[in-house]
């Protein structure tokens, strides 16, 4: 059976003062998407208001821009289908077997808020299925509550963009809110990487961040 995975990009394209452009960053949904694309999983893309995915200008610098994201960014199909992406409304009857959360500062404005993506969210975690979210994603889980009314990550060990790392990439003046300091709100085991700006993965059950 085919798995099925619904990959979760922003809406949003503009800072709040509204001069400053942001939106998807596109490897955090570039890399996953090849890697599905490869065993063969069945892709959705869906955002909060569904359409055109805006893309962080940031995130296409040569400097930034893997071989592999370039080649999907060249290619005028993959373009395409970022240009017509789901709204959360029409995927929230579906079943997936794996919800991924693509980062961005972008999320920070419309993923923390959006009570139709805390219910996918919910029901999947709450179903034994993968919820994951990288960098700014995981602003997307802060306030998803479960059944019994408490907070999905409290007690849960997870990781996501930290304070220093939003220093180092100049926006801490622009973005709506600390992200580290509130996932600490929350009472997560927040963890960070050791070396800024680098991988790091943390497993809590079906939680992957």
């Amino acid at each position: 059976m085919m798995m099925k995975i619904l990959i979760i990009v922003t809406s949003v394209s503009m800072y709040e003062n509204g001069k400053l452009e942001t939106g998807l960053w596109l490897s955090e949904l570039t890399h996953i998407y090849d890697l599905a694309k490869k065993q063969g999983y069945d892709i959705t893309i869906a955002s909060p208001k569904g359409g055109n995915t805006p893309i962080d200008p940031e995130s296409l610098k040569p400097m930034v821009l893997d071989k592999m994201t370039k080649n999907y960014w060249a290619d005028s199909s993959f373009r395409e289908l970022l240009k017509h992406t789901k709204s959360l409304s029409e995927v929230a009857e579906q079943q997936f077997d794996v919800v991924y959360l693509a980062g961005g500062h972008g999320t920070m404005y419309d993923f923390p808020n959006d009570t139709t993506l805390q219910e996918i969210i919910r029901q999947h975690y709450e179903n034994n299925k993968i919820v994951s979210a990288v960098c700014h994603g995981v602003g997307g889980l802060l306030n998803v509550k479960l059944s019994n009314g408490e907070y999905l990550i409290k007690d849960k060990t997870i990781t996501g963009f930290n304070w220093f790392e939003e220093s180092l990439a100049r926006r801490k003046k622009e973005v709506p809110f600390n992200l580290e300091a509130e996932l600490k709100k929350r009472k997560s085991n927040y963890k960070k990487a050791f070396i800024p700006m680098t991988s790091k993965v943390l497993v809590d059950g079906n939680l992957i961040t």
